[in-house]
């Protein structure tokens, strides 16, 4: 007999999301299904406004959908999981505790024992690169090594699944490539399940198995293209193979596709 699949890590299954304004009532999502396999990196882009941070919101139990279900592990997810980590576009430290009291946030709030907290902090340090500044306070450290602490506090739990909502958008061109190269490994080392939401194309290609590609409001998936890249990925020597430029023209062509239709 064949073997049975595996569940994803997370489903998004025919999911809706409509509210009500003063003056009318809003579809956000529109019948949208997703599943991502445990250990995928999967990004999602998209026109503004189409409902990329809300399909995060829905799998880390921060909002409801109006209609359809949101799986993790095959179990529905009924309210805020303490199960995953999430990575939002500024890093949100606390301006009077040290790069580690910042992480260790995340053990204090979780009733992590402390010994089994301080050893996994400092592993993430090491894997992120923050030797040395670990006593630093958010302001004498730079926005890039500010979102390592951010990355570091996520996945100080272990969580089987991570959320990234534009967690490099802030950061300059340079930092921001440095933090996809630190992103793509850490992702190796680790084997977290990643959904990052990012509006950068290239971004998207360099660190992703899979990118979703969103309509505009109300949004639904227009197509998921595959990348096609093995998961260690040289930099430079990934944007100029052919695998890199095929998925970045697809992406850009749903994307403009779907902006001319608008």
């Amino acid at each position: 007999m064949p073997a049975p699949a595996a569940v994803p890590a997370v489903r998004v299954d025919g999911v809706a999301v409509r509210f009500r304004t003063k003056k009318k009532d809003v579809t956000a999502l529109r019948e949208v299904s997703l599943d991502i396999a445990a250990g995928e990196f999967v990004a999602i882009v998209g026109p503004s406004g189409c409902g990329k941070s809300t399909l995060l919101k829905l799998v880390a139990g921060l909002l409801a959908p109006s209609s359809g279900d949101v799986l993790l592990g095959g179990e529905r997810v009924r309210g805020p999981r303490r199960d995953i980590g999430y990575v939002f576009q500024r890093a949100a430290l606390l301006d009077w505790r040290s790069a580690r009291r910042n992480i260790l946030l995340q053990a204090e709030m979780r009733k992590i024992p402390g010994e089994r907290a301080r050893a996994r902090a400092d592993e993430l340090i090491r894997m992120t690169g923050l030797d040395g500044f670990e006593d630093a306070y958010p302001h004498e450290l730079s926005g890039g090594m500010q979102q390592r602490v951010a990355l570091c506090r996520a996945l100080l739990h272990e969580p089987p699944v991570l959320l990234m909502d534009e967690p490099f958008g802030a950061l300059d061109a340079l930092t921001r490539e440095q933090m996809n190269v630190e992103l793509n490994r850490i992702w190796r080392e680790t084997g977290t399940t990643v959904i990052l939401v990012t509006h950068s194309i290239a971004e998207a290609a360099y660190l992703a198995d899979r990118v979703v590609v969103m309509s505009p409001r109300p949004g639904a998936v227009t197509e998921i293209v595959d990348v096609g890249l093995p998961a260690e990925r040289a930099y430079a020597a990934t944007l100029a193979s052919p695998e890199f430029r095929a998925a970045t023209g697809r992406i850009r062509e749903l994307l403009g596709a779907v902006s001319a239709h608008d």
